[in-house]
């Protein structure tokens, strides 16, 4: 069994979690609104991603015999004033997850809560990747400038994600 504590901030972990995912529904709407149908694409992608982080932590407190509690989701932004907004938006988020995840991580070493810690092993190289994937399309984004075949080019690559 893990501690109420931890119990409770692996709940408020799934709360951020979906929240992401529908942060992420909302940029993949305004992508597609604009007419980038592969930025819409990688972003619902993205939403599935957080989704399935979500049920892990759900499917963890099951596994422990605690209670799962869902707790409201605020609302996200929904408009971008373009994609390279987006994209920064996003790393700024994942690096605020990393900490949320390195946070518990945190907790669960203080409690001497080796299977929580072991759990969020995985969560904390999903974050490296996380941050490297965003990192790495503003870049691109970056390279490509106000070319327009370029960034055609882009949003292509990303449909195929």
């Amino acid at each position: 069994m893990i501690s109420k504590k931890m119990q409770e901030a692996i709940n408020t972990q799934i709360n951020a979690e979906m929240w992401s995912a529908y942060l992420y529904l909302a940029m993949s709407m305004d992508a597609s609104d604009k007419g980038f149908k592969g930025v819409a694409h990688w972003y619902r992608k993205q939403y599935e991603e957080e989704m399935e982080h979500a049920f892990k932590f759900v499917k963890y407190l099951e596994e422990q015999m605690a209670r799962v509690e869902l707790k409201p989701i605020d609302a996200v932004q929904t408009s971008w004033k373009n994609v390279a907004e987006m994209f920064d938006q996003t790393l700024a988020h994942e690096k605020k997850v990393t900490a949320m995840i390195n946070k518990l991580y945190a907790l669960a070493e203080k409690e001497k809560d080796y299977a929580t810690s072991i759990m969020l092993q995985w969560f904390i190289s999903e974050q490296v990747e996380e941050e490297a994937n965003a990192q790495e399309l503003i870049d691109t984004i970056k390279c490509v400038g106000t070319d327009k075949a370029a960034f055609f080019m882009f949003d292509k690559q990303l449909s195929a994600r």
